[in-house]
């Protein structure tokens, strides 16, 4: 394997490695506003939740590697700790991207970016209209992490209302993931989209105890043809199905062929309990 360490190689090349390996990235698109009431809008994917009580959002505005000036944002909030994160979407990445573009400290993105600024009920930055979710923080902390080129500027922000669009919304009045259509940050110039066959489900063992790698047969964890994955899958049920129970199931349910192909098929159908009869059957 390559073997990196941070202090023997430039920090655009490291950077590009951390961002190329850590993805993909929610994006904040961060709208804050200046103390003489100049707007700004910036997106950012050093960004996630990191609370629900109180709810907190942190997102950083390193300072530039290349002229180790910092950003508009960070020296809003410094100024009005304030902020309104927007959600990105497909609809709107390519404005999103258009905004970030280093204009100068005097000019709306807004503007520049063809987007609709929608004043806020709470704070003083506006809200982006197209944004299906915009969320009005107020900014509880700057932690500046170092005064060198890259280093980043923590704005830890506390949520003080969202907005959401009513379309995204499921029938439990739930945030749809299919209808919300985010866009995620990867390496260079890449991004990604939550939508369609790329979203899957996998259920969280919240409530249960799974048997565990270190309970599957031998015979089954060396498989050529079952993956870390399907192992995965096999070693999150709480109790093997007993002798008695695969011979009724494979009698009722004959395995043509090789039995690991066969649970490979029911697993792929989340048929897990019936993947473990066939490979436990005789």
């Amino acid at each position: 394997m390559l073997e990196i360490s941070p202090k023997d190689i430039s920090v655009p090349q490291l950077h590009r490695y951390l961002l190329g390996a850590i993805g993909p990235r929610p994006i904040a698109f961060a709208s804050t506003i200046s103390k003489d009431g100049k707007p700004n809008l910036s997106p950012f994917s050093f960004f996630n939740v990191f609370s629900a009580n109180p709810p907190i959002m942190i997102f950083s505005p390193a300072r530039s590697g290349r002229t180790n000036h910092t950003k508009d944002t960070y020296n809003n909030v410094k100024e009005v700790p304030e902020c309104v994160i927007n959600v990105v979407t497909y609809d709107i990445v390519q404005q999103m991207s258009l905004s970030s573009s280093p204009y100068a400290s005097d000019v709306d993105e807004f503007v520049k970016a063809g987007l609709t600024p929608v004043a806020s009920d709470l704070v003083k930055p506006f809200r982006v209209k197209e944004s299906p979710v915009q969320i009005e923080c107020k900014v509880i902390e700057v932690k500046e992490l170092g005064f060198e080129g890259g280093a980043g500027n923590l704005v830890i922000a506390e949520v003080l209302k969202m907005h959401i669009d009513e379309r995204i919304l499921d029938n439990n009045n739930m945030i749809d993931q299919q209808k919300i259509d985010l866009v995620g940050r990867m390496g260079g110039n890449w991004y990604c989209r939550a939508h369609g066959d790329a979203l899957f489900e996998v259920e969280k063992p919240l409530t249960t105890v799974g048997i565990g790698f270190d309970n599957i047969p031998e015979d089954i964890k060396n498989s050529k043809i079952l993956t870390g994955n399907d192992l995965g899958i096999l070693g999150g049920v709480e109790k093997l199905p007993s002798a008695e129970e695969c011979a009724e199931y494979v009698k009722n349910n004959p395995v043509k062929g090789d039995k690991h192909t066969e649970a490979k098929r029911l697993l792929s159908e989340n048929k897990v309990e019936e993947a473990w009869k066939v490979l436990l059957s005789k």
